[in-house]
């Protein structure tokens, strides 16, 4: 029979030729359900019409669609690439698919990468599971010949076998209409059905080649059609469903997405074990959200980023049940609750317990990388890279691990404090002896311990925690800042992230929060002090219009200072400590509400009303355009004021609020979510801390600062248009 030709790269047969190109476990090209197949209004036909054969056979792998389901909602189809591989291996295990194998054999087909290599497809038993963690349920999977008009959702799978065999058996070889007309559902007013086939609860009418209609054989169904038909509207447009063969978009190998290019490790807090699986979701939440944006605003960068998840709770053993049993009955759920989330904190602090969850962390973190660079091995020869999302006492863990930071540390810094305090008190005769003792006893363990160290050097080496080196460490709702400064971390006199988190390690560390976050706090002031006073970095919003870049965006002070008014105070304030020494200024929060400012306005000096206009456009307005022209203002207003007056406060900064380029940062750290015109302070101090994953702002700034390289060109033309 004659037909028309097939799409290059969409071989349809069942060849061990077009199975092999497919196949491969190792693949990881395809990807999960887009924004694009979600929703199609219409039926896509390339070039004017979709290729479709002039006489009625077998579909062809192409016309074949793959669906899956998560969550029990709608189906929703594979990629044309992973479809075409999936529909190959069905065909490979035989012709009557994986219900019938053939004798004697079992079904050996490898699985099917899917869903950019996230999952894997089990043919024969008609499931797909994920690659990088683990799920109670598999997801099904079911093989789409017969569609829905409208929706393109696939009939159940037994009820469209049934049809395409009714449907070979009485029209195979006859030839189709000219036109192919599916982008109307006319009715079939005036034609009778030609051939009709009974279901379980439906059946089909077939009133010509390629106009097939499906009726539900229920009591109602059948009530409502005799009641239209006798008002004059026939039996197809009254409560007949068109039914399509084949899928709307033809399945071919170039419908793949790019190679990933940035894997992004997702660590959970606290809690996990009060909701296993809670990360699994949030990550798929979090990839959900920065797929859309990545659509939208992202789509001609060469950047693939993929999110794993990193779930380390639930395989550790901590102290078994010994918590549980000391826990009285009364309000049982809220202990519960309290045992389930809080007492990881309790865990991580323990001197007992702390290095189980490290290593815990530690070892899943290693074992995703191995896992992905096995299945994906060009990642590492085209420098990937690896960035690390951390939430909550995840943060702490996953800092920890990279610096090796351990509690002995504080230990050996105890006893040379007590040491120093011995040497600064007098000492008996005796006391001096022991002293010297100690000390020789001391060098004596120090250098047995190098000598121990160049023996052991040519056979054992201590290799890094980590396998890899990480990009970008994203912390979100972190109390990292909290366990620093208990730590004894306290500001020092340079501007360099180094100080908390060496560049060498990790070459970017950025601290996002929620204003009303209770669990969040700032980095930014234990790098350089006066950095209390001023305001974190806004994030902007994903859909403004042309934003500032991040680099470009001035610091300005949250309570801008007051200027002497006076010789004495002028004397005061030139002659007064360093920045990162003076005291810290009595400061307005910045999550004050418009209320507070103008009370504060009223009853305060005149200082503060000349920035609150560039603070209120900053922190309320959505403009980034007139954001700019207002910082130029107010920069060159500060330039004027201190070239024209020799009085200056103890914290270099121009009058407008903002600060020299003398005293910041390197690079900002703290990054700080916008409050919604109207929402309540209350609520979200409630909600906030786990509302990140959701976020289209955190989504677009995830993207951002991980496709800079790759935002060059754009980046140079925004800096010339600012």
């Amino acid at each position: 029979a004659r037909h028309r030709p097939r799409p290059d790269g969409a071989g349809g047969g069942c060849g061990s030729g077009g199975a092999g190109a497919g196949l491969a476990s190792s693949e990881s090209g395809g990807s999960g359900f887009s924004l694009a197949a979600a929703a199609l209004p219409e039926r896509r036909r390339p070039g004017g019409g979709r290729p479709r054969y002039e006489v009625v056979r077998e579909l062809g792998a192409e016309e074949v669609r793959w669906f899956y389901r998560e969550d029990r909602k709608t189906w929703k189809p594979f990629i044309g690439y992973d479809s075409l591989r999936i529909e190959l291996a069905y065909r490979a295990l035989g012709a009557g698919g994986p219900a019938e194998p053939r004798e004697g054999e079992a079904a050996a087909v490898e699985p099917v990468c899917v869903r950019s290599g996230l999952y894997e497809v089990d043919v024969a038993n008609a499931e797909s599971y994920p690659v990088y963690w683990n799920e109670t349920e598999k997801i099904p999977v079911m093989r789409g010949q017969w569609f829905i008009d409208g929706t393109w959702q696939p009939l159940e799978e037994e009820e469209s076998n049934l049809i395409e065999q009714e449907h070979l058996k009485c029209f195979k070889g006859q030839q189709l209409q000219e036109s192919f007309d599916v982008e109307v559902s006319k009715p079939v007013d005036g034609k009778e059905a030609i051939h009709s086939l009974k279901l379980s609860r439906n059946h089909v009418d077939w009133h010509s080649v390629d106009e097939v209609y499906l009726y539900s054989d229920a009591t109602t169904s059948k009530i409502a059609r005799t009641v239209t038909q006798k008002l004059g509207f026939s039996k197809a447009s009254s409560s007949g469903t068109r039914l399509h063969r084949g899928y709307v978009e033809e399945a071919t190998l170039e419908d793949k997405p790019p190679q990933t290019s940035h894997i992004v490790f997702v660590v959970h807090g606290i809690g996990q074990k009060m909701d296993q699986g809670r990360i699994i979701k949030n990550t798929a939440m979090l990839r959900d959200t920065v797929r859309r944006v990545e659509e939208k605003y992202f789509s001609n960068l060469a950047t693939h980023v993929e999110f794993l998840p990193v779930e380390w709770r639930s395989k550790l053993t901590l102290d078994g049940d010994t918590v549980d049993s000391i826990t009285p009955d009364k309000v049982r759920s809220i202990r519960d609750m309290l045992n389930s989330s809080a007492m990881d904190i309790m865990y991580y602090t323990s001197p007992l317990y702390r290095d189980e969850l490290v290593k815990g962390l530690e070892q899943e973190l290693n074992r995703l990388y191995t896992l992905f660079c096995s299945r994906n091995p060009e990642f590492e020869e085209k420098g990937g890279k690896v960035s690390i999302v951390s939430h909550s006492l995840g943060c702490v863990i996953t800092y920890d691990i990279m610096t090796g930071w351990n509690p002995f540390r504080l230990y050996e810094q105890s006893l040379q404090k007590e040491k120093e305090k011995l040497e600064d008190r007098w000492m008996s005769y005796e006391e001096q002896h022991l002293l010297e003792q100690l000390y020789i006893a001391e060098q004596r363990v120090r250098e047995i311990e190098e000598r121990l160290r160049e023996l052991t050097a040519s056979t054992v080496s201590n290799p890094p925690a980590l396998k890899f080196k990480v990009e970008n460490f994203f912390c979100m709702g972190s109390p990292l800042a909290v366990f620093l400064a208990m730590r004894g971390v306290r500001p020092g006199n340079s501007g360099s992230q180094d100080h908390i988190l060496p560049r060498t390690i990790c070459n970017r560390l950025l601290n996002i929060f929620h204003p009303t976050d209770p669990v969040a706090y700032r980095l930014e002031p234990l790098i350089l002090k006066h950095y209390s006073n001023i305001s974190p970095v806004q994030i902007h919003w994903y859909n403004t219009a042309n934003p500032v870049p991040y680099e470009h965006m001035k610091p300005s002070f949250l309570n801008p200072t007051k200027e002497p008014t006076s010789v004495t105070d002028s004397e005061s304030a030139s002659a007064g400590p360093s920045p990162t020494t003076s005291p810290v200024m009595v400061r307005r929060h910045y999550g004050e509400s418009i209320t507070n400012i103008g009370k504060a306005s009223i009853l305060g000096a005149a200082s503060i009303g000349k920035g609150l206009g560039g603070m209120l456009f900053s922190r309320f307005g959505r403009s980034s355009t007139a954001q700019t022209a207002e910082t130029g203002k107010d920069g060159a207003e500060g330039e004027d004021k201190k070239a024209t007056s020799v009085e200056t406060p103890p914290l270099p900064h121009s009058s407008s609020g903002f600060v020299e380029p003398a005293v910041e940062l390197e690079h900002r750290i703290d990054f700080e979510l916008r409050e919604g015109l109207v929402e309540s302070r209350y609520w979200s101090t409630v909600t906030s801390h786990t509302a990140y994953w959701s976020s289209l702002d955190i989504a677009h700034f995830l993207l951002t600062f991980m496709c800079k390289h790759d935002q060059g060109d754009t980046d140079k033309s925004s800096r010339d248009t600012i």
